[in-house]
């Protein structure tokens, strides 16, 4: 796999749906995997590509509101293979449960579920909550079904990170807040940054499977994933924007980056790289909150976080 080094431009941007950017091309019977399925953009991710023909799996924790969606997005597009498995991204059993689940090829994994700003929680290994649900369930779940990703030839996994990850670089002097204080927004954005390394190392290690790995910021979508955040935590995320409110999207164009880095020809052979509004993004520059950090792209960061997650998932 090679691919340019020229930043990637397209004709769509912030205002772009999903629908919009999968317009013309097919997905038929391709196995396509989406985490957080049902709700938020992940629905609106799953239903683009169903609509494109994909065979769609939702990869979820609650099964009923799984099957709601899939009956929803059936009946929206006509297609009838949109599928739904549990998953908890937090709980390695139901990870490793899911890969051993899954049989034959598997043409894109959108790495779609997240959890954002949460007061500290634990796993029962005593991982901090949003590190090991953003990134150590997708790692895991992307190196179970690594397989299936190369079997399919020309493979892609979506991964959705956030302009939350400014806030901070992967701290790997204490990843799991054993030393220093929590800060919600401080974990959310290093799990983010850890999506966006794990782009940048999983490229290098498997563009020879054909398999590419891209990170995004789908933009400020009114969700559940704001579940945990107080009108305190809002006025916080004014005061980064200088006072002012994000510019909100619809899901339908929240999802519309997450479908293009999936699907577009445009991205052929292309990975480890960042994208917003529906183009690769620009160096982050101080004092935004657009662009890409550059610790985020930083390949020794990269393998270092990638050994750093098998160590703590084989221990």
């Amino acid at each position: 796999m090679t691919a340019s080094t020229e930043r990637i431009t397209t004709p769509f941007n912030a205002e772009s749906t999903a629908a919009e950017a999968v317009a013309g091309i097919d997905l038929n019977g391709q196995p396509v995997i989406v985490t957080g399925g049902a709700s938020g953009i992940g629905i609106e991710t799953a239903r683009a590509l169903a609509g494109a023909g994909a065979e769609v799996t939702l990869a979820v924790r609650d099964l009923a509101a799984g099957q709601r969606t899939a009956a929803d997005i059936t009946a929206t597009t006509g297609n009838r293979h949109v599928l739904v498995a549990p998953l908890d991204l937090a709980d390695q059993a139901s990870v490793a449960s899911f890969v051993a689940g899954w049989d034959g090829p598997l043409h894109i994994l959108v790495n779609n579920a997240g959890l954002m700003a949460c007061p500290l929680m634990r796993t029962p290994e005593g991982w901090e909550m949003q590190f090991a649900t953003n990134h150590l369930g997708h790692f895991a779940l992307a190196m179970g079904l690594h397989h299936a990703l190369a079997e399919a030839g020309r493979a892609r996994v979506v991964s959705v990170s956030s302009a939350g990850h400014l806030n901070s670089p992967v701290v790997f002097d204490d990843i799991h807040f054993l030393e220093r204080e929590y800060d919600p927004w401080t974990a959310y954005g290093q799990s983010k940054t850890a999506n966006v390394l794990f782009g940048v190392e999983a490229t290098k290690r498997w563009a020879s499977d054909g398999i590419a790995v891209n990170a995004l910021m789908p933009g400020a979508i009114h969700t559940n994933l704001q579940r945990y955040i107080s009108a305190e935590e809002l006025a916080r995320m004014r005061s980064r924007l200088g006072g002012t409110d994000p510019i909100w999207k619809t899901p339908q164009q929240g999802a519309a980056t997450s479908v293009l880095v999936a699907t577009s020809p445009l991205l052929d052979g292309v990975g480890g790289r960042y994208f917003e509004d529906c183009n690769e993004a620009e160096p982050h520059q101080p004092g935004t909150r657009r662009g890409v950090a550059d610790y985020a792209l930083d390949p020794e960061a990269a393998a270092l976080l990638w050994q750093v997650s098998v160590d703590t998932l084989s221990s």
